[in-house]
């Protein structure tokens, strides 16, 4: 029998993170000198936010290469971050070598064809509400909002609840 939704929130001690159509709403803007702008949301951050004051682990695990991926870590305090991850899987392997979990104790949110992989080898498998449509074919769980726009925020809240963390963060 499969896990219920609950069951599976309640064994998460790690949240692992795409960044562009996750953390972002999937927008890249260039500007001249090779500036290059991302957008995050305030609702996510302090998600993230709560999620370490419950003693919880997080990780970014992105295809792309940015400083502003860094800064926004640091500013979080994201504890992982790999950058320049086209093939995702690798550094989810590595991710849990790392963090000497259990894939039962991971939720990992994606949107798009590349985080499949993660996705089908974790314990809760999250899908922001604008995801691909193979992405969310595999999600246990899909949120209402759209990357970018508190989905994250939305997925913290969930598990924190289920472990009867969230009113004691609030």
């Amino acid at each position: 029998m499969q896990p219920t939704l609950a069951e599976r929130c309640r064994d998460v001690q790690l949240l692992v993170l795409d960044v562009d159509g996750v953390l972002t709403e999937g927008g890249i803007v260039y500007g001249t000198g090779g500036l290059e702008v991302k957008h995050f949301h305030v609702r996510d951050g302090l998600g993230l936010k709560r999620w370490k004051q419950a003693g919880k682990r997080s990780a970014v695990i992105t295809g792309r290469s940015s400083p502003l991926v860094d800064v926004r870590a640091a500013e979080l305090g994201v504890a992982f971050v790999f950058q320049g991850a086209s093939d995702k899987l690798p550094a989810y392997n590595r991710l849990l070598a790392e963090t000497d979990l259990p894939p039962s104790a991971v939720c990992y949110v994606g949107d798009d064809a590349p985080d499949l992989p993660p996705l089908r080898r974790c314990g809760l498998a999250a899908v922001v509400g604008d995801g691909c449509r193979e992405a969310r074919a595999v999600a246990h769980y899909i949120t209402r909002a759209p990357g970018g726009r508190g989905a994250v925020r939305e997925v913290v809240e969930l598990i924190l609840r289920c472990q009867g963390e969230w009113s004691r963060l609030a």
